[in-house]
């Protein structure tokens, strides 16, 4: 990588500039521009190659069942297709993914573990079957392929990934609950209701069965390398705050799960071989996070055992609380953050207001409607809602493709070091869901056509992770806005070790913007589309 020690480096032009845009730009090549000396001013995004900050792991996708059993519903071919243009090096190439261990609520019935033989503590009957077992033809006649389930996912996207430069894809696997036998209410989860304001539990470990726990999360992991599959990292359980017992969960508070990890889970990593297993706390919303480091981090015996913490956006349809992780990194710059979940949730639970088309809204809805994706269209759970301890405000209406792009951006700015989106696969309604919680996704199929839908967000995320690769440092940058809104364009940098530096910026005004991206002491005049995102590329 570049040693660039000044500013005084000589540029000529752009080397590339990618758009995806509301206007149908999908990774669009554009005229590449020239650079002059001077001092840039108005609109600008100043970039500081020199200012070299974290290594990045790159952009990421989830594994869920949900996810196999809509791809289940293609012929080989057309999942093939489908499968390489997530993980191959001409579609997505993500470098990151996440997979559940058990149930969730992206499971098509829910309600399971690997070991649900009770007070097994030798765990004995431990069995990764329900992972590559299947569907049965009888109950899902529409399915084309009833062999198909997470593990043979798993294993198709990793020999997609074996023949190309850049061959690992670094698996983080989490899981929503311990069987239920291990948990004080010895259930999945005990849903609330609307009268007591949703307060229901997933549970917690019964005193005394950590360890059973924490073998059950190490047999995963062996289970997993015994069919070729590396898990790169782990995180203790799923949002361990819970999710007001709507679906499988189990709770831990930052003091528990501190204990699990210092007595149990990461001496039995040791123990059995996997301390390079990337051991990850927290994984639930990015608010809460300075709270946990804190407790975690500041504790000699469990910090030996971490690599970082991992984060959801649910807490702000808008928010990505970049002052928590500067304040985070300021104090515990070792440890790395990973975001490892965020979705278009809720998917039509709330009638959305201001629709761009509303009667073909009424027809397609978010399905095959770009103008969905593109437009304040979308809700989630907390839109308007009085649920205990939510701010409504914090959740207003927005727009799908804003929320990934600005997440995105500002998180790699702020000491974010890979970002992990949820099921890259869903049916037409955001499904299935065991629990109705239906869901969008950057690809969507109609499961009794065979439609394929690649959404405004599959194009967004694949130009991110197409520019933005493992092994590649954030850089420092700056952008001064003149008389634009303080949400209207934002940007991110990063240097590859070939000297590549790739600009990310999303405009999402309904206007383009002239500004100017000042390198050192050169600047070049640059427009971006409306409602677009733009990659600029700059050979050092």
């Amino acid at each position: 990588m570049l040693d660039i020690t000044n500013t005084h480096y000589k540029l000529t032009s752009t080397s590339e500039i990618l758009v995806t845009s509301e206007k149908g730009d999908r990774l669009a090549s554009k005229k590449n521009l020239d650079f002059a000396f001077g001092q840039a001013e108005g609109v600008v995004i100043n970039v500081q190659p020199e200012m070299i900050k974290q290594t990045l792991h790159g952009i990421g996708t989830s594994f869920t069942e949900s996810s196999a059993f809509v791809l289940a519903h293609l012929s080989k071919d057309k999942r093939r297709e489908v499968m390489n243009n997530i993980y191959g090096e001409k579609g997505a190439n993500f470098s990151m993914a996440r997979t559940v261990i058990g149930a969730t609520d992206f499971s098509v019935e829910g309600g399971f573990s690997y070991d649900d033989v009770k007070e097994d503590k030798a765990l004995v009957h431990f069995s990764i079957t329900p992972d590559f077992d299947g569907f049965s033809e009888k109950e899902y006649p529409r399915i084309k392929d009833n062999a198909f389930d997470v593990l043979p996912m798993i294993k198709q996207a990793l020999a997609i990934k074996a023949g190309q430069k850049d061959s690992e894809l670094k698996i983080i696997a989490s899981a929503w609950t311990a069987p239920s036998w291990m948990k004080d209410i010895e259930d999945w989860h005990h849903p609330g209701s609307k009268e007591n304001d949703y307060q229901g539990t997933g549970g917690v470990l019964k005193q005394g069965y950590e360890k059973y726990y924490a073998n059950y999360l190490v047999k995963y992991l062996d289970h997993y390398n015994n069919q070729g599959v590396n898990i790169w990292g782990l995180t203790p359980v799923n949002e361990p705050l819970g999710n007001n017992g709507q679906w499988e969960s189990m709770h831990f508070s930052a003091e528990s799960q501190n204990d699990f990890i210092k007595q149990h889970l990461g001496p039995a990593l040791h123990r059995s071989g996997k301390a390079d297993v990337k051991l990850l706390m927290f994984d639930h919303n990015r608010g809460e996070l300075e709270h946990w480091a804190h407790i975690l981090y500041n504790d000699d015996e469990t910090k030996k055992y971490l690599y970082g913490a991992a984060v959801h956006w649910y807490e702000s349809t808008y928010k990505v609380y970049e002052d928590v992780f500067q304040r985070v990194h300021d104090a515990f710059p070792q440890y790395e953050i990973i975001h490892t979940e965020g979705t278009i949730d809720d998917l039509g639970k709330d009638a959305p207001v201001g629709i761009t088309d509303p009667v073909r809204f009424k027809e397609s809805g978010w399905f095959d409607n770009d103008d969905f994706w593109w437009n304040d269209n979308a809700t989630d759970w907390a839109y308007s809602a009085t649920w205990q301890g939510v701010n409504a405000e914090d959740h207003p209406i927005y727009t799908p493709v804003h929320r990934y792009a600005r997440n995105i951006i500002v998180s790699l700015n702020n000491w974010v070091s890979g970002w992990i989106d949820w099921n890259i696969v869903l049916d037409r309604d955001g499904g299935p869901n065991h629990v109705g919680n239906f869901c969008g996704a950057p690809i969507m199929i109609d499961t009794a056509t065979g439609q394929v839908y690649y959404t405004p967000v599959y194009h967004v995320l694949s130009q991110l992770s197409r520019t933005i690769r493992p092994g590649d440092r954030a850089v420092e940058v700056s952008t001064m806005r003149d008389e634009l809104g303080t949400d209207d364009i934002h940007a991110s940098a990063s240097l590859s070790a070939d000297n590549l530096l790739s600009i990310q910026i999303l405009n999402t005004t309904k206007k383009p913007i002239n500004y100017q991206l000042q390198i050192g002491s050169q600047y070049a005049d640059v427009m971006i589309d409306a409602n677009a995102l733009q990659t600029v590329r700059v050979q050092m």
